[in-house]
């Protein structure tokens, strides 16, 4: 995280007490979370110089981890049953071996002796005992700590009892330590890097005293990302352990699948631009796969799979095994994916070109070739093309692509190219050679070529990238219910190498209803290749359409309030959590109610408690007239995040302006220029009303407007952790 978003958590969560872990769970959308550092300085850690520790994680760590699904719901029954599952699934015979136990485990306080010990309730038999069972099913035993005065959950810390607790672990068997970095606190005179530093390399050192060999995962960099101290930590980092979290983690279970696919490419950008700080056997770790998880597509979970592979990142799952769907098991048990990821040479691969919504990245592999991902990370379907040349394959004339996913293998002349849907990636291995019993390497590519008078038109065009030609080639074309695909098919005839045969198609769409609708029409080509006989290849095009909807409440998506004799239904925050319509009431908003604050007026959504009443921003229009100076919004925030709100005029101009809110209650109240409107004294949770004392708050903030014109439309940051409650044009 940055250092000044580490010094809100910090701050958020000390004030939050024995909340701090209901806190954590509203950091979705931001870096991890950590808790308030107390005021004692820890005991001073040994001053003797770190020895590297050894290299235990030849290449990167794979297996499961129960945090991001289950966070403190574990038990035993939890734990083992997803361990059967790695072992039954087949993923631990592809290399998916080490069950680690995060957060929660323990009970609150420390035995007579200074021991850490299990919870009696979620661990009756010891974790000992779970570590035995993993042993006996071929697993490793992974477990968790925190370097500092407690865990993230508020358990018990190991600062000052590091080789304590390192001799324990390693009595129960432990093969696999991850050491997360909340409450620790910094030692006077200090800097805060010297004294994670501190308690980091004190902890290596004491694992190393232990004689047993353990994996050591250091969270240390996650909690300076963007600081100027980041790399350093980094450094010293790959210098104690084997591999290390350097930044924010990924979204929780509970998260929305727009909350998921924002940090997964969250995680991939911070990660992707340091490949220099990482060496075979030192891995930098962007945090959890999520293949599995709810709200994510087929395409979405193999972009992370594929760029997390690329990247020789840590292969650790963290959703439900038991219940894991056939396509997220195809995904995470892809033979050879996994083995890009655990090549030998232990290189993570760079970005090598980059433009409009996509990366190109290459990755070099042991016996030769490259391992290059062509990762689509925009809303529309599209080709991607890069070279061999770029890739660093050099400038021959015949290039074999493996197609990792697809399993089609065909030949370039140079050109590695791919029709890739929406935020998906497309991943080859890539070698010079090839005969002609091989396909050549083909795209089918749509070009918009609409006019006024002629919309939805198109051309859809067949490209030979191979050294041998085409014949013989026809297209055809399918469209969801409702469509005209016009015609729905097309002769192409012969394609010579490199060159490109063209059909127009006329599309038109039916009525959409208010909202975005996101419409796939596929079109595929069939041909003949030479020595290589019949082959084909399709190409996807994606039209999104807006319609404005003609109210925000015909908008809502979420339910925010909810009355304290039935809580269930909110969910404001990703973890169950609402706004307690009582306290609202007692001050000022209810159902339809007049809301002043700040020079605003809006008006309450006139909704029932535990119905929809606010907006989980995700780029919606919304119909709206008014002449004023500002756009006002009435709303709050579960993450920390601002985006883009663009405001169009009935004479066909836009005007644009950035707006986010402070976190309900866990921030800087005036955070991105916002003002407080409401506060209540406690919210909803799950087990009903909660958190007494902490204020829960909603804010007014403003974007400008174009004087003398007439708002037509407002359209929506695609930020969800931004909610909106209400808007207003403010003269």
């Amino acid at each position: 995280m940055t250092p000044s978003l580490a010094r809100r958590v910090r701050t958020a969560l000390a004030g939050c007490g024995s909340l701090a872990l209901a806190c954590t769970a509203l950091l979705l959308t931001a870096p991890g979370a950590a808790a308030g550092a107390p005021a004692a300085a820890p005991a001073a850690a040994p001053a003797a110089a770190t020895a590297p520790y050894p290299n235990y994680a030849p290449t990167p760590p794979m297996g499961w981890n129960d945090w991001s699904y289950y966070q403190c719901d574990i038990d035993e029954q939890t734990i083992l049953g997803n361990a059967r599952a790695l072992v039954t699934s087949g993923l631990a015979a592809k290399g998916y071996d080490t069950v680690t136990t995060d957060d929660c485990w323990m009970a609150q306080s420390r035995d007579a002796a200074g021991d850490l010990v299990s919870d009696p309730v979620k661990f009756p038999h010891g974790m000992d005992w779970v570590g035995a069972r993993l042993h006996a099913m071929g697993l490793k035993f992974g477990i968790y700590e925190d370097a500092g005065t407690q865990t993230c959950g508020g358990y018990p810390g190991s600062l000052g009892h590091w080789q304590q607790d390192a001799d324990l672990f390693a009595r129960w068997g432990v093969d696999y330590v991850k050491l997360d970095g909340c409450n620790v606190p910094t030692v006077p005179g200090e800097t805060d890097e010297q004294s994670y530093h501190d308690t980091y390399a004190a902890w290596s050192r004491a694992m190393l005293a232990t004689g047993r060999p353990m994996v050591f995962s250091v969270s240390a960099p996650a909690y300076f990302q963007g600081g100027p101290d980041w790399n350093q930590v980094i450094g010293w980092s790959a210098q104690v352990g084997n591999l290390w979290r350097e930044g924010a983690d990924i979204a929780l279970g509970q998260a929305s699948g727009h909350e998921k696919w924002d940090s997964l490419t969250y995680n991939y950008d911070y990660n992707v631009g340091l490949a220099d700080l990482q060496r075979p056997g030192r891995w930098n770790d962007p945090d959890f796969l999520l293949a599995g998880d709810s709200g994510l597509t087929r395409d979405e979970i193999q972009s992370q799979m594929a760029l997390w592979s690329m990247m020789a990142a840590p292969l650790i799952s963290s959703t439900d095994l038991t219940h894991l769907s056939a396509d997220a098991l195809a995904v995470l048990g892809n033979k050879d994916v996994i083995a890009v990821d655990q090549d030998r040479l232990g290189l993570q691969g760079r970005v090598v070109q980059q433009g409009d919504g996509y990366d190109v990245l290459s990755k070099p592999l042991a016996g030769g070739g490259r391992a290059v991902a062509l990762f689509n990370r925009s809303s529309a379907a599209r080709t991607v093309t890069t070279t061999a040349a770029a890739a660093g394959l050099g400038h021959g004339s015949s290039f074999v692509l493996e197609d990792l996913v697809g399993k089609g293998v065909t030949r370039s002349s140079g050109t590695i190219a791919a029709d890739v849907p929406p935020h998906g990636t497309v991943i080859y291995r890539v070698t010079a050679g090839g005969g002609h019993d091989i396909a050549p390497a083909t795209t089918l590519t749509w070009r918009d070529v609409s006019t006024a008078g002629h919309p939805g038109t198109y051309t859809v065009g067949l490209t030979d990238l191979g050294p041998t030609g085409l014949s013989d080639a026809s297209l055809s074309l399918s469209a969801p219910a409702g469509w005209t695909v016009s015609p729905a098919r097309a002769r192409l005839g012969g394609v010579r190498p490199g060159a490109t045969a063209t059909a127009t198609v006329r599309l038109t769409a039916p009525q959409a209803a208010p909202g975005t609708t996101v419409s796939t029409i596929t079109a595929r080509a069939s041909y003949r290749a030479g020595a290589a006989g019949a082959a084909s290849v399709a190409g996807p095009l994606t039209v999104t359409s807006v319609v404005p909807y003609p109210t925000l409440a015909a908008a809502f998506d979420n339910v925010g309030v909810t009355a304290e004799a039935d809580t269930a239904p909110g969910d404001f925050d990703g973890g169950g959590d609402s706004y307690s319509a009582e306290a609202l009431a007692q001050a000022g908003a209810t159902p339809g109610a007049t809301v002043t604050a700040n020079g605003h007026t809006f008006t309450w959504p006139d909704a029932a408690p535990g119905t929809p009443d606010n907006v989980a921003a995700a780029g919606q229009a919304v119909q709206l007239t008014g002449q004023g100076s500002t756009l006002a919004f009435l709303g709050a925030e579960a993450g920390f995040t601002s985006g883009t709100v663009t405001v169009a005029y009935t004479d066909g101009t836009t005007s644009t302006g950035t707006l986010g809110f402070p976190n309900w209650c866990c921030s800087t109240t005036t955070d991105y220029g916002a003002q407080t409107a409401l506060t209540t004294d406690h919210r909803d949770t799950p087990g009903g009303p909660a958190n007494f004392g902490t204020s829960y708050r909603v804010f007014t903030n403003t974007v400008p407007l174009t004087a003398g014109k007439t708002v037509r439309t407002v359209t929506l940051p695609d930020q969800s952790a931004i909610h909106v409650f209400a808007l207003s044009v403010t003269p």
